[in-house]
């Protein structure tokens, strides 16, 4: 675990914001599978979601550790992340391939909570083969034409921008070639042409306001082109190691939640005249979850200073989010079994945070694609696709 003042202040900081929002807050939330608004513009006016966006642009100008342990604390407190962790990395690509224009227009607000940018616009059927997407961007003038259907878009809803990927040249032998990244203002879209904008809401196992969206021929300006022409696909990759650190970090924060409430409770719970706490059947599963979670935050550590020193990271932030994942799950399950049939209650939430936690061995990138890509890149064996 870092010590770093900064990523000390990031932590305490981020305790000031979750304490004002318990239990009965995230429960009601899911309960009723709500946006905890309230919880974001916290966030948000904090300045803590502008934890990696520069000074000179109005953000905190933090590395990529202390805007994980933002991250980590929020999931740790009992919270949900994933209503706010794509602020975080999103704004990367405006940092990165951004205009200047585009830079001084939209950063400051970002950093001051008064633009969202939430909503990643990206993946299709075709799931993590992102080169054959079919949504395609149309030039007409000045302006690019947007046609197409995406399966999963979060937040949309909450965001007054998008990112979406899409192709304006057909698919040919460098397949990866040919996409590119638009970032759109969804405010400028509600305004003027609602109609060209359908957003589906999809609900699922746990409170997640992710969607199916609809693209209606949606303009946008030329202006509105995020980096290169035809070079989207290289520009959405270079924000995932950034990604797959927040990820780990949230899954991390799970993970201690989950060993913490396991001890807790077993300390309090008596039967057969004795605290449960006692039986070695209750301590080791616990003592497993707690040395996972801390052998997964040593790479996750490893993967932020390689970060912040601008070194290549990412077999590092790979390995930190499928061993995050593997130890969050594997947490999940030991504190359910320790609660036993009160863990399926929700007002003791472990049923909530058991469901959350799950996606982290799914999305953003399955454990699977990890393994291949450790595989491959890392020990050379050839590749499976």
């Amino acid at each position: 675990m870092s010590t770093s003042p900064t990523v000390q202040e990031a932590r305490t900081r981020t305790r000031e914001v979750t304490s004002q929002f318990d239990d009965d807050y995230w429960r009601a939330a899911d309960l009723e599978r709500r946006y905890p608004q309230e919880f974001v513009d916290a966030m948000g006016a904090s300045g803590l979601l502008a934890a990696m966006i520069p000074e000179v642009h109005g953000g905190l100008g933090w590395g990529i550790g202390a805007a994980s342990a933002v991250m980590e604390e929020i999931n740790a407190s009992g919270g949900h992340s994933a209503a706010c962790h794509a602020q975080m990395y999103t704004m990367g690509a405006v940092l990165r391939h951004g205009t200047q224009e585009q830079k001084e227009r939209y950063l400051p607000a970002i950093a001051s909570g008064d633009l969202r940018l939430q909503a990643f616009s990206i993946t299709e059927s075709s799931g993590s083969d992102t080169s054959r997407i079919e949504t395609v961007a149309e030039r007409d003038g000045d302006d690019y034409v947007i046609t197409g259907h995406k399966t999963w878009t979060s937040r949309i809803g909450e965001s007054d921008l998008a990112l979406v990927l899409a192709r304006t040249s057909p698919r040919g032998e460098r397949p990866t070639e040919g996409m590119t990244l638009f970032l759109v203002d969804l405010r400028e879209v509600r305004a003027s042409h609602p109609e060209q904008l359908e957003v589906i809401p999809v609900r699922t196992m746990f409170n997640y306001a992710t969607n199916q969206v609809k693209y209606h021929g949606l303009r946008v300006p030329g202006s509105a082109v995020l980096g290169e022409v035809g070079k989207g696909f290289r520009h959405v990759i270079d924000g995932w190691n950034a990604e797959r650190i927040l990820l780990a970090a949230e899954a991390i924060g799970d993970s201690r939640w989950f060993v913490e409430r396991a001890v807790s409770y077993s300390k309090e719970r008596v039967v057969f005249d004795r605290p449960i706490a006692v039986n070695q059947g209750i301590q080791f599963p616990i003592a497993d979850a707690y040395m996972r979670m801390r052998a997964a935050d040593g790479v996750r550590w490893e993967a932020c200073a390689l970060f912040d020193a601008g070194e290549a990271c990412g077999a590092e932030a790979n390995m930190a989010k499928w061993l995050a994942a593997e130890a969050s799950w594997q947490a999940a399950n030991m504190c359910l079994d320790t609660y036993g049939g009160f863990g399926f209650v929700d007002t003791y939430d472990v049923e909530r945070k058991f469901r959350e936690t799950r996606v982290y061995g799914i999305a953003p990138v399955s454990s699977n694609m990890i393994r291949s890509f450790v595989a491959t890149k890392v020990l050379g064996l050839p590749k499976s696709y």
